[in-house]
């Protein structure tokens, strides 16, 4: 007679956790019953519900960060499987067992998952990665863009700043202070804005300074790691275009 049950399985999590920033990390190991649809954050969920190593030890649950839920806030990256990607859009059917979770070592740990992404907002603030405005009141509806513009913008606007391209990047790590391809993208995008034009030339001279664009190393892991699809090596490729004009203009004097 054929069994009229699956036979419940588990899940296997390997995660590497840390105390605090000063302390070594180490692995634990957890053992989950599967269900149907779950991603690593709702295994996370579960161990936070009942935080039992595979050992059957009572543990701390792990520290990680979430909002969304849905890949669009960008705030549970973390590196799985050794691939740097939301783990809200990572789904248990489609990983090898056992699942490895590791926070993105591009970033100061905090605690276990938890990251310190103040490299990353340091660089937008380094090029003025914002569309400047005089005062809080009704300035009306704004300048235009042309259609054909505003179709590659909205797909550089995409970014939720998750830190992924930056953790897949070689040239972003603790030995240099590479800006990253995060915010030279969102030069491109604020530099074709017709209000963030004004300060066109303050975000390419600050893109022309050490830890530029110039740290750059073409290899292209980002555009392969965006999980938003973004077109960063296309970005980089036009600013680093734009610097060269900047630069040259300078020179003359124009």
């Amino acid at each position: 007679m054929a069994e009229t049950a699956a036979t419940p399985k588990n899940v296997k999590f390997i995660i590497t956790r840390q105390d605090d920033p000063q302390s070594a990390p180490y692995t634990e190991e957890f053992d989950l019953p599967y269900r149907p649809g779950m991603n690593v954050i709702s295994a996370l969920m579960e161990i936070q519900r009942n935080p039992v190593n595979a050992k059957g030890d009572a543990t701390v649950p792990v520290c990680w960060e979430s909002n969304c839920l849905e890949e669009v806030c960008g705030a549970c990256s973390m590196v799985i499987n050794g691939k740097p990607r939301q783990a809200c859009a990572a789904l248990i059917d489609n990983l090898e067992q056992p699942v490895r979770v590791e926070p993105m070592s591009t970033f100061p740990v905090v605690r276990d998952l938890v990251i310190d992404r103040t490299r990353m907002f340091n660089a937008l603030k380094k090029v003025k990665a914002w569309i400047p405005i005089d005062g809080t009141y009704d300035l009306g509806p704004g300048p235009r863009m042309a259609e054909k513009k505003r179709q590659w913008a909205y797909e550089l606007s995409k970014c939720m700043t998750c830190g992924v391209c930056l953790e897949a990047c070689p040239n972003v790590n603790a030995k240099t202070d590479f800006i990253g391809p995060a915010a030279i993208s969102q030069v491109r995008l604020f530099n074709a804005h017709p209000t963030g034009e004004m300060n066109v030339e303050d975000r390419l001279e600050a893109l022309m300074t050490d830890g530029g664009i110039e740290g750059c190393g073409n290899s292209q892991n980002c555009v392969r790691a965006c999980p938003k699809g973004i077109p960063l090596t296309t970005s980089i490729a036009e600013i680093n275009k734009q610097t060269t004009k900047h630069m040259f203009k300078r020179w003359l004097g124009v």
